[in-house]
């Protein structure tokens, strides 16, 4: 294993700390690191994608787990750091200075399958899972997402029905992925400790449904969460052939969207789909 400094003595040398505006919160643990990069299993010439590394806490377990890491990062001050960490695992990082958002992930990778892991910014961090969570095209070309979300967004992606927390990103995450809540991490594990706690959620592939375009699922879920509290009447009624549709599937329009289970949305943006 190659030697390396304790991270606060990087960030030390380097003149870092956190920055609110980017939604930055630094992990110094390294064993908790290690556990993380251990979560989608054997990362040993893999492929990695991770997005916001900052110093380079969760980058130096991923590399030492023997993986060839992309990493994007927008804080240019945090470049000199993850420098060295790649002149000490010579061949295997790769540094972006840029916008996650911005980026096409897929052409970093050349079309090779690549393990996404990340403690993700917390200001962009569910934008980035609905992208890669979305789009016509399945499966990905990623084969897993591990990502640090704060818990109540960790929670809300694994969700079911009948719940406050089940919504749109349940249904997005769990209608052709398996979901799960990898572990929890305790708010005091950050420097500095955010006002949240956070977990890590391990999602992978799985087989998309026939019939169904994704544009159409994002559309009812989007009209069905979006007035909640409403009967599905009334929610769905901007949604043309909507209404038809539950009456069809037999699924009683006077019921609310947090009722409905994964399979009942995909059959219904299967029958407007057609």
């Amino acid at each position: 294993m190659t030697d390396l400094p304790p991270l606060r003595e990087v960030i030390a040398a380097h003149g870092l700390s956190a920055s609110k505006s980017l939604g930055q919160n630094f992990l110094f643990d390294e064993q908790l690191l290690a556990r993380i990069a251990a979560v989608p299993g054997d990362l040993s010439g893999r492929n990695v994608l991770e997005v916001g590394p900052g110093p380079g806490g969760l980058t130096r377990a991923l590399l030492r787990a023997g993986a060839k890491v992309t990493a994007i990062e927008m804080d240019r001050r945090c470049l000199p750091a993850l420098a060295e960490l790649g002149d000490a695992f010579p061949g295997q990082l790769t540094v972006i200075e840029g916008d996650a958002l911005k980026i096409d992930h897929d052409a970093l990778f050349e079309g090779e399958p690549y393990a996404i892991l990340s403690n993700l910014p917390y200001n962009v961090g569910t934008a980035l899972f609905t992208r890669w969570m979305g789009g016509e095209a399945w499966p990905p070309n990623w084969t897993s997402l591990t990502l640090m979300f704060q818990q109540e967004v960790a929670q809300r992606i694994v969700a079911q029905p009948g719940g406050s927390a089940y919504g749109r990103l349940a249904v997005l995450a769990q209608w052709r992925g398996t979901a799960k809540l990898a572990m929890k991490v305790h708010r005091s594990a950050f420097t500095p400790p955010p006002k949240v706690m956070s977990a890590i959620v391990h999602v992978t592939p799985a087989a998309m449904p026939d019939g169904v375009s994704a544009s159409k699922l994002e559309q009812v879920t989007a009209a069905a969460f979006g007035q909640r509290r409403k009967m599905l009447r009334q929610s769905l009624k901007g949604v043309p052939g909507a209404l038809d549709a539950l009456e069809t599937l037999g699924i009683d329009p006077e019921r609310r969207a947090e009722t409905l289970d994964v399979g009942e949305f995909v059959a219904l943006a299967r029958a407007l789909s057609t």
